[in-house]
């Protein structure tokens, strides 16, 4: 269940109702003080995290962690303040430095809490997402599964696979609830576990490394972890041997892990703050075409177990499901209450950030797989892994140190390295000829394999 009265038994030290008291506590005393609005939110998180390498234990870290922050508003000027103390007295002078701050804060003129229009009523944040999976997993468990999984990737091949930069298991889990002036009141309780693995193939100067993970809500839902070990090692077998290839330009094809990063680009450029920045490559894209035709991106902030599921977003607004982009065209941009009135719009609900993003293309059939999509690379380059930042959103400049395989005829020939890919990512959104059926969710974003039509790839 993800009601988070059902947790105090599970490894959180505060109820609901003990984080309830805290909120009305602190909005109480916003108000004495002469606050014209207040919010605050209280929230709790603990964890364990163990790593191993080479069958040894390396590292065991649990955290717990707690915080109330409080933000009070004189007209339109706006204080924060937090505390790990949950006391009455804390509280107070918690509210007390908000206050003061606000004071003398300058006034901002779209400074302010969300419209109340605009916020989650209590039927709409109670809703259930099955977003909290306590994993009841102690040290000695968590390390006997990072050895099981490191072991796999150095049985796969013992020749090959010379050594391992370790394995690493992590369980969280929180919860928290937040409340305004305006009456918005919610919150809930999540958790996120993860396994990885990173080997090393080769020696010398030809080694290569590579790695792989699981994350999920649910443990169980977790690969296991001689499949994580045994592909992670697959992977950077398949890299030993690794060349530079000549200057090209050259169709590229995105692995779909990566390709996750090429919609959060969008989702970046679209973004109200760059937007109101104007430091953005997709400034009044509202309407426009900036992606290739047959693309279409979905967004859903109710998928069950959803790595980026919420019923309300971080002022309290109400989420909803709606088409972000159609047929390439931009539908709507991702914005918070404040970026939206910057630019003179309505909140999107999106003060943290997007929830489960979906893209898919009209022309993906469902033997679209990977092998399906060398072939539609035919020649060019396949990338698995990207290096550095060089993207600049206010140009839209694209230039990433990358390593993959070169294509021939449909069929991988020789892994590559050290390259870099360039492009111009309105160009590049524009150029995208192809989707595979092979999604994998990165996140909150979900795509597969993403084919464009050219690129500059500077090689020897």
């Amino acid at each position: 269940m993800s009601d988070t009265r059902s947790t105090t038994a599970k490894g959180f030290a505060y109820t609901r109702e003990q984080f309830q008291q805290s909120v009305e506590d602190a909005l109480a005393m916003a108000r004495k003080l002469g606050a014209s609005d207040a919010g605050a939110e209280a929230s709790e998180g603990t964890g364990l995290s163990v790593s191993v390498r080479k069958g040894e234990l390396e590292n065991v870290e649990r955290n717990r962690d707690k915080s109330l922050g409080v933000a009070v508003y004189l007209g339109r000027r706006r204080g924060n303040a937090s505390t790990s103390d949950f006391s009455r007295a804390a509280i107070e002078q918690t509210v007390r430095a908000a206050y003061d701050i606000a004071r003398f804060t300058a006034e901002d003129p779209v400074a302010g809490l969300p419209d109340a229009d605009d916020l989650a009523t209590e039927e709409e944040a109670a809703r259930d997402l099955d977003l909290f999976h306590p994993w009841d997993l102690d040290a000695e468990a968590a390390t006997e599964l990072a050895r099981r999984c490191e072991a796999a990737a150095l049985s796969t091949d013992r020749r090959r696979i010379t050594n391992s930069e370790g394995a690493g298991v992590s369980a969280q889990q929180s919860h928290f609830y937040a409340g305004n002036s305006r009456g918005f009141r919610g919150g809930y309780a999540s958790s996120r576990h993860s396994l990885s693995v990173a080997p090393i193939a080769g020696r010398g100067d030809g080694m290569q490394r590579d790695a792989w993970y699981t994350s999920m809500r649910s443990a169980d839902d977790l690969a296991a972890p001689e499949a994580v070990g045994r592909y992670a090692a697959e992977r950077a077998l398949s890299r030993l041997n690794s060349r530079k290839i000549p200057t090209c330009e050259v169709p590229v094809l995105f692995e779909s892990p990566l390709a996750a990063g090429l919609l959060g680009a969008y989702v970046q450029a679209t973004s109200g703050g760059a937007l109101y920045r104007k430091a953005t490559f997709l400034v009044d894209s509202l309407g426009q075409q900036v992606l290739a035709d047959h693309l279409d991106v979905q967004e859903d902030p109710f998928i069950q177990r959803g790595k980026a599921s919420a019923p309300f977003d971080d002022e309290g607004v109400r989420t909803r499901a709606r088409k972000v982009v159609d047929a390439g065209v931009t539908q709507g941009y991702f914005l918070s209450s404040y970026s939206a009135r910057k630019l003179g719009m309505k909140t999107t609900g999106h003060a943290g950030g997007s929830q489960n993003l979906v893209l898919t293309s009209r022309l993906t059939q469902p033997g679209d797989d990977l092998d399906a999509m060398l072939r539609k690379l035919h020649r060019g380059l396949f990338v698995i892994e990207l290096m550095g930042q060089g993207v600049n959103y206010v140009t839209g400049d694209y230039s990433r140190g990358a390593a993959g395989f070169w294509v021939e005829n449909g069929q991988i020939v020789h892994p590559v390295e050290e390259v870099t890919i360039a492009g111009h990512l309105p160009q590049m959104l524009k150029s995208i000829v192809a989707v595979g059926a092979d999604a994998y969710t990165m996140g909150g974003k979900t795509t597969g394999s993403i084919l464009i039509e050219k690129m500059k790839v500077a090689g020897s």
